[in-house]
């Protein structure tokens, strides 16, 4: 495997077809069109020689029917073109809505803890242009590669026909624009196109940080330096862009060379057997214009080769993430816990990757029924990680979560979702109606349920003053409402889920005092019958709960 880059062409390419295989009967279709189509080109071109050869008297042929036999192959090559076209793309547009499915089940089970390093931009760019590049290789690549390997065969039979001179100067030819260029086209451009391709997905991230904090921009005035970024990093992707297409030129001009050479080796040829007393004006000529579309066609694999250094590029960024191992496995055997009764950390160590001292140091912490468990302590102390080793976004270095006495690692994952709910620091608001935000974590909840949910959350009230309702696009009115406004959605969902324990971090960080008491207000309310795990670095957060720790230095100290 070359060192530079994670996988080879081999490796990719049989991949790809790979995931190709669901559409196989299309693409056999369209790919039968093009080297049909081409067929009937090299068809067009010999009728054509033989109609000249007819009329000059020069061959015992009927004009007519030679006139005829092009007009065929016209028909066909029109009609092969068409299918392969409209096939090849049906079948490639498939694949692509399939490969986004697959990334974004391939991106649950690595969230957070694989994602964490990973600009959101750059991914937007894998699920989106990077895919939509590889369609280059199920529409444009498969068809072509086949074609190139049987048009130089059917030329050289016919070469070997009329004289083997003639196959003899053609197949160096064929095998150094068809099959050495291309390989070498390949390997000294794989690295330009994975560089275009990063710094692509590097600008894109960029520009979406950019629009996400627009109002930080605007408010610290950091505009002027930002765009100055922009340009920075699009100057980077122009000068890949050029490197890419210079090699594009290179890739395309250069056979057109030993194209014209091969035309030159012909007349040399039929010079070199008129001298001799060996005739074959007819062999000339039917083959200059045989060999004029089969070189025609061969030609259209530079061009293939070109734009497959983005698509295996592409390929590249897209296979790493899918492989990317998660950070935590799935049971073989899933236990489940039932209503959950207690929560025992048991002498947890953990450190992020990368970090030398651990966060939590022979961590140990018990939950029963009823607790509402107040963690506090400094600003990256470790609280959320708690709260996140719980949910199993990582797994503990060593020491044991169990729920009612069961290592988590053995627990149904679907089942710990169901039973534990979550309110983070920010509500995130989806497209669709407020109805269907509160109705997340239970899609087939009827409106009384969500309702219901809302009323618990506080948010009913407010929701019969919008315009529509429970059908109010939150695409319109996400970004008008307020932090407590937007937490109590979040309540709201939790409520609907009804969960054993809901689990809160940092719920009341982005709010002012008053708004923060009525959320408060609203979750002691909401949650009194649910047990709750409640992180703040504010004390006045932690005021309802019937017990507190603080942590440090990584271990749980009563308060």
């Amino acid at each position: 495997m070359n060192k530079r880059f994670s996988y080879t062409i081999p490796q990719m390419t049989r991949r790809l077809l790979r995931i190709a295989a669901p559409v196989k009967g299309l693409l056999i279709i369209s790919t039968l069109a093009s080297i049909l189509g081409n067929l009937a080109q090299i068809g067009l071109m010999s009728s054509g020689a033989l109609l000249l050869l007819a009329s000059q008297k020069l061959i015992p042929a009927n004009p007519a029917l030679c006139a005829a036999a092009m007009a065929g192959c016209a028909v066909v090559i029109v009609a092969g073109r068409y299918t392969e076209g409209v096939i090849s793309h049906a079948g490639a547009y498939r694949l692509l809505a399939d490969m986004r499915i697959q990334l974004y089940r391939t991106l649950r089970p690595l969230a957070p803890a694989c994602l964490i390093d990973r600009e959101k931009g750059d991914i937007l760019s894998i699920a989106v242009s990077d895919i939509e590049t590889i369609e280059f290789f199920f529409a444009h690549t498969i068809g072509p590669l086949f074609t190139v390997i049987l048009l130089p065969c059917v030329t050289l039979l016919l070469a070997l026909h009329f004289h083997p001179l003639f196959a003899a100067v053609l197949l160096p030819v064929y095998l150094v624009v068809s099959l050495l260029f291309p390989l070498i086209a390949v390997r000294s451009g794989r690295k330009v196109g994975m560089e275009y391709r990063q710094r692509l997905g590097a600008l894109k991230s960029m520009v979406l940080e950019s629009v996400y904090g627009l109002r930080d921009i605007q408010i610290f005035g950091w505009g002027p330096r930002r765009l100055e970024q922009i340009l920075r990093q699009n100057q980077q992707i122009n000068r890949s862009a050029h490197g890419l297409t210079l090699h594009r030129q290179t890739v395309s001009s250069a056979p057109t060379f030993f194209i014209y050479l091969a035309r030159i080796l012909i007349l040399a040829v039929a010079s070199h057997l008129a001298a001799t007393g060996s005739d074959q004006v007819a062999g000339t000529v039917i083959l200059s214009f045989a060999a004029t579309a089969s070189f025609s066609s061969t030609q259209s694999l530079t061009m293939v080769v070109s734009n497959l250094l983005e698509t295996y590029a592409a390929a590249e960024r897209l296979f790493q993430l899918e492989d990317t191992p998660p950070a935590v496995s799935h049971p073989v055997s899933p236990k489940s816990c039932g209503p959950i009764r207690q929560v025992e950390f048991d002498r947890v160590n953990f450190s992020y990757a990368g970090q030398s001292k651990p966060v939590l140091d022979h961590f140990s912490l018990l939950l029963n029924p009823g607790d509402k468990l107040g963690i506090m302590g400094e600003s990256g102390i470790g609280k959320s990680t708690v709260l996140r080793l719980l949910l199993r976004f990582w797994e503990p270095d060593s020491g044991q979560i169990r729920i009612n006495g069961i290592p988590l690692e053995e627990i149904d994952p679907q089942e710990l979702r169901r039973r534990i709910a979550v309110l983070e620091q920010d509500t995130f608001l989806f497209q669709g109606t407020i109805a269907e935000n509160i109705a997340i974590g239970k899609p087939d909840a009827t409106l009384t349920e969500i309702q219901t949910a809302a009323r618990r959350a506080g948010l009913h009230d407010f929701i019969s003053t919008l315009p529509e309702g429970y059908d109010t696009p939150m695409g319109e009115m996400g970004s008008r409402l307020s932090g407590g406004e937007r937490q109590r959605v979040g309540i709201a969902r939790t409520m609907l889920l009804d969960p054993d324990l809901i689990v809160m971090d940092e719920p009341t960080s982005s709010l002012d005092i008053l708004r923060e008491k009525e959320l408060l207000y609203t979750l002691q309310k909401a949650c009194s019958d649910k047990m709750l795990l409640l992180v703040s670095h504010r004390p006045s957060t932690l005021t309802g709960c019937t017990r507190l720790i603080r942590l440090e230095h990584g271990k749980a100290v009563p308060v």
